[in-house]
């Protein structure tokens, strides 16, 4: 019986955890390594969540001056957790430098390596998937 009800448990995660695979990307699929940016702005959201955390930035543009809202995706929580992160770490209103790469489409999106926090220098690795999937 228990063997029965472990093959039915491994069957259904199996179905179950292929869909949300299935709906993560990896790092070439969406951005760009060749495409490195640096921004520097202030903190308009963080979405702390599985399988990527994603924070926003205001950030000036130097030809135009108009200020941009750009989306940073970083690790999944649990890897940033063991890179010195926590929920806490990130606020609305810090203000940052983001080392990064691109999106591939050419949207005001990019995935972070390396925050630093312009008040007190901290800088912290972003659990970046680069090395992965390249």
């Amino acid at each position: 019986m228990r063997t029965r009800i472990g093959i039915a448990l491994t069957a259904l995660a199996t179905l179950f955890g292929h869909q949300r695979a299935s709906a993560h990307h990896s790092f070439a699929a969406e951005f760009d390594g060749n495409k490195p940016c640096t921004l520097t702005g202030v903190v308009t959201k963080v979405e702390w969540m599985n399988p990527h955390t994603y924070f926003f930035i205001d950030v000036v543009d130097s030809k135009t001056g108009k200020v941009e809202n750009w989306g940073l995706e970083m690790g999944s929580p649990n890897a940033l957790a063991r890179a010195g992160w926590s929920r806490a770490t990130l606020k609305v209103g810090d203000r940052v430098v983001v080392e990064g790469s691109l999106a591939k489409d050419g949207s005001h999106t990019a995935n972070a390596k390396l925050v630093q926090f312009e008040s007190t220098g901290q800088r912290l690795f972003a659990a970046s998937s680069q090395g992965q999937g390249q």
